[in-house]
């Protein structure tokens, strides 16, 4: 005789049976979760009064913070600066227009079912750098010349990041592939190339860029700070992406190789088509988990002059104006990264559910 399925008891379901299941379900696991949520709560409802009930939001100077909250009229009245910089008022048109299609590229990418997306993502890193080496410094059709010097704030972080990021993937593969190669010549000049770098600090890599660098070029040629700090970023980033997306070459069975022999493809289209592609597919976390560093390492280019948003903040802190506000601009600039860090983050872990083949071992 056969009984009809019943269904668990409501204790064992919805948020109480998670809270017996994870929170509960020993004596120890009880008291440890009482404890972490007491310490929590009680830190917490600080935090929360510091930030929102008893903050300052609006008023003209200092002297309207006079609450025991945060003073958030310092970001306010500091805002343009530190997304700006020194970047002209009259002018600022363009970076808005280059953060708009930033959004409008990127945004997408995280809309299953937006219509066109894989179209903006590829403009992304296609067209987009076209137009920002065309407005952001301007001295094409008509624009003015805005010099570098005068770029700052979290515009040039993003700036920073972007070329890093962009230039330090197809580096990084190519240098990963010679470091695989058969020809002893490649081989050793790319294992040359990726120890060197990887063995020197990033501070260290940037005052090479910007004070030994120009001793190197010839004769009347010469680069802008920025440009110099773009490509000791590049160049040292490539190195650590070479180390990752070799992990994910080592990774692919041998028999992939031979397939792909065996159906007669040459070595770049063996690489292109076949290996290359499941390769990258296996170390998305450590490729994005590099972009973070670079991102987060950027912050770094204060040492040579570059006031990237914490370098804004930091030099905005020092105004008499503005005393005992060094904490409020250090929470908006962490939060400022958080947003961008955990978005590649949550970028990440869909395209790895996307990609998944299913194989687990």
């Amino acid at each position: 005789m056969t009984h009809p399925t019943e269904l668990p008891p409501k204790s064992e379901l919805g948020v109480v049976g998670w809270a017996r299941k994870n929170l509960f379900s020993t004596w120890y696991n009880a008291l440890l979760t009482l404890v972490v949520s007491y310490l929590v709560i009680s830190s917490a409802i600080p935090l929360f009064k510091w930030l929102f009930l008893e903050a300052t939001f609006t008023g003209e100077t200092a002297s309207d913070c006079s609450g025991e909250g945060a003073c958030w009229l310092f970001i306010s009245q500091r805002l343009n600066f530190f997304i700006y910089g020194f970047y002209p008022d009259t002018l600022q048109w363009r970076i808005d227009i280059m953060f708009g299609l930033l959004a409008l590229a990127f945004v997408p990418q995280f809309i299953e079912r937006f219509p066109g997306r894989k179209w903006f993502g590829l403009f992304g890193v296609t067209g987009l750098p076209i137009i920002g080496y065309i407005l952001i410094p301007g001295g094409w059709f008509g624009l003015e010349e805005v010099p570098s010097n005068k770029w700052g704030g979290l515009m040039l972080t993003l700036i920073l990041a972007y070329v890093g990021i962009l230039a330090a993937l197809p580096i990084g593969t190519v240098l990963a592939l010679g470091r695989r190669s058969e020809m002893p010549i490649i081989r050793g000049i790319c294992v040359v190339f990726i120890e060197v770098w990887r063995a020197v600090p990033l501070i260290t890599v940037l005052f090479m860029a910007s004070v030994m660098l120009p001793l190197f070029l010839p004769e009347g040629v010469s680069f802008e700070k920025l440009m110099r700090a773009l490509i000791g970023i590049t160049l040292w980033q490539s190195a650590y992406m070479a180390e990752v997306v070799r992990g994910g070459l080592q990774a692919i069975p041998r028999g992939q190789y031979e397939a792909a022999s065996a159906l007669g493809l040459g070595y770049w289209r063996k690489m292109g088509l076949i290996v290359l592609p499941q390769a990258l597919t296996l170390v998305i976390p450590g490729i994005v988990n590099t972009f973070i560093s670079l991102f987060k390492d950027t912050t770094l280019v204060l040492i040579i002059g570059l006031f990237d948003i914490l370098g804004a903040v930091q030099s905005t802190v020092t105004d008499p104006a503005w005393q005992n506000v060094a904490i409020e601009g250090y929470v908006f600039v962490a939060f400022c990264f958080w947003i961008f860090c955990f978005g590649m983050s949550r970028y990440s872990q869909n395209l790895e559910r996307k990609l998944d083949t299913g194989h687990r071992t």
